[in-house]
């Protein structure tokens, strides 16, 4: 309490806000249940859309809602709670799930809407703080979002309600996430652009394939290797068996090597003067791994192979950075 004695008025109210919202947020799981079952249920089976509607604040959040639902494999839109009672409720069809959001239950606008969701037969859920208000009477399910205060001194400003919408928003949609075991390749997927997406570029996405790959059977000589080499500019090739499979990799530091050590290179083949274990990429692995893989080892290049060990690509450092990735 002394520490706080000494902190200006303008950190006092920072603290004192922050508090009644982590509270806010806390508050809410002893309202977890069954209702909150069934609205994951609700929107996971849903086979049209999700459409979240609410008016001022409450519709803000609600589009936040909407695009993370959206953004983790929900089909979801956001309608004005106004512009849905002059038209825009034509969006939506029986297949759909709606979500309203009001703290009181008692919004003009949504009041309005609820006979006409009754009347096209669409599963109504309601996020509200008044179990007792037209909207929560009316809904399928309700989910209990009421807190015991507003962070705004004067009780008027929506801050603590809002922000328990919105952690609730979020359950939501990690619940339904998790059960619909939605994996980082189908996010990359939903986010194509921007840095989310960078980060989630798998190293078969960016590599080198085919006849760009630089390899050689392990009983070449070495004059055959170093043509290999030369001809794929990666400066080293992958050894492998007539299988593909890596057994080794050979690279120009190696030569220098070799040619320093022995004069006569032609005795060898270049399973015998490769080296084994090289470090290597799965295809599969996101290329921010093998950009830090890189940057710790000080390597250029990774070989990228497959479950079965078999040689698949070849990565470089300028092909992560020409995606973005770094």
């Amino acid at each position: 309490m002394k520490k706080e004695r000494s902190l200006s008025p303008v950190l006092l109210d920072a603290r004192r806000v922050l508090r009644i919202e982590a509270s806010a947020i806390t508050h809410l799981i002893k309202h977890l249940g069954s209702e909150f079952e069934r609205a994951e249920e609700l929107l996971r089976r849903c086979t049209g859309r999700v459409v979240v509607t609410g008016l001022g604040k409450s519709g803000v959040i609600g589009q936040k809602i909407a695009a993370t639902l959206a953004s983790t494999g929900t089909p979801s839109i956001f309608i004005h709670a106004a512009e849905a009672i002059h038209g825009d409720l034509g969006k939506v069809v029986a297949q759909d799930v709606v979500v309203a959001i009001s703290n009181s239950g008692q919004t003009e606008e949504l009041i309005r809407l609820l006979p006409q969701i009754k009347r096209l037969g669409v599963a109504l859920i309601a996020m509200t703080g008044n179990l007792k208000s037209p909207l929560a009477k009316n809904a399928d399910v309700v989910l209990d979002v009421s807190i015991k205060e507003e962070a705004c001194p004067l009780g008027l400003a929506p801050t603590a309600s809002t922000t328990a919408v919105l952690a609730m928003g979020d359950a939501l949609a990690v619940a339904i996430l998790n059960r619909r075991k939605f994996k980082s390749e189908d996010f990359a997927r939903l986010h194509p652009g921007g840095e989310l997406g960078k980060q989630l570029i798998k190293v078969r996405d960016i590599m080198h394939v085919g006849k760009r790959i630089p390899k050689i059977l392990a009983k070449a000589d070495v004059e055959s290797t170093m043509a290999e080499m030369t001809r794929k500019r990666f400066g080293c090739v992958g050894v492998v068996d007539a299988r593909d499979r890596l057994l080794g990799i050979f690279t120009d530091g190696d030569l220098r090597r070799l040619v320093e050590q022995e004069h006569d290179l032609v005795k060898f083949n270049i399973g015998q003067v490769m080296t084994k274990q090289p470090i290597v990429m799965h295809e599969d692995e996101l290329a921010i791994k093998a950009t830090r893989l890189m940057q710790d080892k000080r390597i250029f290049v990774l070989l990228v192979v497959d479950a079965k060990g078999c040689l698949r690509g070849v990565l470089h450092f300028l092909d992560l950075l020409d995606a973005g990735v770094i």
